[in-house]
């Protein structure tokens, strides 16, 4: 019985002796790492780490993108009782430098030159860190490549082939495995800790409630830095999946197409893509195709909900959904590859009206929730408790309850065991041995969370009413128009909005209304198109209540950026930064609020 990530990749090298444990990309096409070939570069660069002094509790940075090193260098660490740091590619400098300072890292492994730019501006300023170590066949001056360090464990192993599995077994449940930098909307970024025991919880949890074996393959697309993929990366590993690496987000349709995997985990901002590039191609189609795909949606929207309720499912309605599905769905399922059983999204709220629209498609998208403090997962839906509008029930072992004031808390094997050097934020997270979330939900009478919005996230209007922001900025991305929104409001005497545009819709409809611009700057100050994007708006939200309703925009020339700090490498908005920054733009808004 495994109890640590360690015996995980020791059973499963085992257990699982396929050929195609590992695919990616080279050379135009997808290349296969056996799960033999897998174990054994694991195995020696884990004894050529500790040939260069990684030892128990010992941190190694990776600074990479998702590949199959990535992967490879996460389980060596842990296999010699050491911790992983991860951090995203897209930080700059001094976020690189702030990480590797605070985690008190010794070994620090990148992918390419352009990480190692980072790591060279910032280089002179990391005295603690001993090696660095980069994937690419070529090192930099002073820095070992990944083959040279695992050609130094082979040798190891030659002469002490009992070092390694005795090390990676001398590792206990309780030991801290990784510390993960929080995105940091909120604030300067903590570092989790979570044990072996904090995630491995989590891992069989998830093999529990989701139907996944040998038998599946899955793309990998979130960034392993992120707690979810990774977490899933140690479940597929532990299952013995195949794991497929796409290879950017530019890139993921194309992939799709060419892996045909049966499980992705995404965060919404795909699916929202994926909707929109459908609902474009739809409307941009004659009007017998028009016809026939809102009717195969309408029909396939009565068959899940007919499903989900457990009724009765005529034989009238079921002649239609199949030939629904020959005439309309096969077309989009075919861009997933043709194989997909099911999706998981999580790190950020899913729109229900995204999810039933998939699924009366026959594509299920499972939503979860969870937090980098929680291993991740708190909650999850699943074939046989599935809710769209919730983030499923809460999994077994362990407690969830509602707070007076709303918060959602949590306690058991998946909750960290603290925040790294922040004594003060630990406090503070902490009550009574409850995890306080910082989300506010509610638990409904089947015993489904719904998540309302982050605490600090509602806004409260001059008039006393709370509103919760991401519902309404959910409802206005399934806009063809509009890519990205942040509703704001707060101690004013109505909701306004920031709204980035999709500006090749934007553009189009520019033209096709004969509405001359010089770019786009010019464009979204039109006031042509300010009133046709109010509009488009007013359209999509006439079930909010008067007091929820937005009143007036804003629009943008450009999206919001992770470089300019406005969104975080995992894609939440920092609303604190974004309203700093368009603190003129927001003033203008309502500055006839109290003329």
């Amino acid at each position: 019985m495994s109890t640590t990530l360690c015996e995980f990749l020791l059973n499963s090298v085992q257990a699982y002796p396929k050929p195609d444990f590992l695919l990616v990309k080279k050379s135009g096409r997808y290349t296969p790492i056996p799960m033999e070939d897998f174990g054994a570069r694991v195995r020696n660069f884990s004894l050529g780490l500790q040939d260069l002094g990684l030892s128990k509790g010992d941190k190694l940075i990776i600074l990479s993108e998702n590949r199959p090193e990535w992967t490879m260098t996460d389980f060596a660490c842990l296999a010699a009782g050491g911790i992983t740091v991860p951090i995203y590619t897209t930080l700059m400098p001094e976020a690189v430098k702030y990480i590797i300072g605070d985690s008190d890292a010794k070994i620090v492994v990148f992918s390419n030159d352009l990480q190692w730019g980072k790591i060279a501006a910032v280089k002179s300023d990391l005295p603690l860190v001993k090696h660095f170590i980069t994937f690419a066949d070529k090192a930099p001056d002073g820095c070992l490549t990944f083959a040279q360090v695992a050609a130094r464990g082979a040798e190891i192993d030659r002469a002490r082939p009992k070092q390694f599995e005795e090390t990676a077994r001398a590792v206990r449940p309780g030991d801290e495995a990784s510390i993960i930098y929080t995105s940091g909307t909120t604030g300067v970024p903590k570092g989790v800790i979570l044990t072996h025991g904090n995630i491995v919880s989590n891992v069989k949890t998830a093999a529990e409630l989701l139907e996944f074996s040998a038998k599946d393959t899955v793309l990998s697309f979130l960034p392993l830095s992120h707690i979810l993929e990774r977490t899933v990366t140690f479940a597929f590993v532990y299952k013995g999946c195949t794991i497929a690496y796409a290879e950017n987000v530019e890139a993921i349709a194309q992939n799709l197409v060419e892996v045909k995997p049966h499980i992705m985990v995404s965060v919404p901002r795909i699916f929202e893509k994926i909707y929109a590039k459908v609902m474009d191609t739809i409307l941009a189609g004659s009007g017998l195709k028009r016809k026939i795909f809102f009717w195969g949606v309408k029909v396939g929207r009565e068959y899940g909900r007919r499903k989900l309720a457990g009724a009765k499912i005529g034989g009238w309605l079921s002649f239609r959904r199949n030939l629904a599905h020959k005439l309309v769905y096969t077309k989009i399922i075919e861009k997933t590859g043709g194989r997909i059983r099911f999706f998981v999204s999580g790190g950020a709220p899913l729109s229900k009206d995204i999810a039933e629209f998939f699924y009366a498609l026959g594509i299920v998208i499972m939503e979860g929730y969870g937090l980098t403090e929680t291993s991740p997962m708190i909650s999850i839906n699943t074939f046989e408790n599935l809710k769209f509008g919730s983030v499923g029930k809460p999994i077994p072992g362990i407690e969830v309850k509602i707070a007076p004031d709303g918060e959602i808390l949590t306690r058991g094997p998946h909750v960290m065991k603290g925040y790294y050097k922040k004594p003060e934020e630990n406090r503070e997270i902490f009550e009574n041995g409850w995890l306080k979330t910082g989300d506010i939900g509610r638990i409904d009478e089947d015993g489904f969370l719904i998540i309302t919005d982050r605490k600090k996230d509602l806004i409260v209007t001059a008039g006393g009413k709370n509103i919760a922001p991401q519902p309404i900025e959910n409802i206005l991305k399934t806009n063809a128009y509009i890519l990205n929104a942040v509703v704001i409001g707060d101690r004013k005497h109505f909701i306004g909005a920031l709204i980035v545009p999709n500006f090749e819709k934007l553009e189009e409809y520019a033209a096709f209304s004969k509405i001359p611009f010089a770019g786009r700057a010019e464009l979204v100050k039109n006031p042509q198109i300010v009133n046709f994007i109010k509009a488009e708006i007013d359209r999509a939200t006439p079930g909010l209540a008067s007091y929820e309703r937005i009143k007036r925009i804003a629009v943008l020339d450009r999206d919001f950026e992770i470089g300019e700090g406005e969104i975080t490498p995992s894609l939440k908005v920092r609303r604190s930064v974004i309203e700093t920054k368009y603190r003129a733009v927001i003033e203008a808004m309502y500055k006839e609020e109290n003329g």
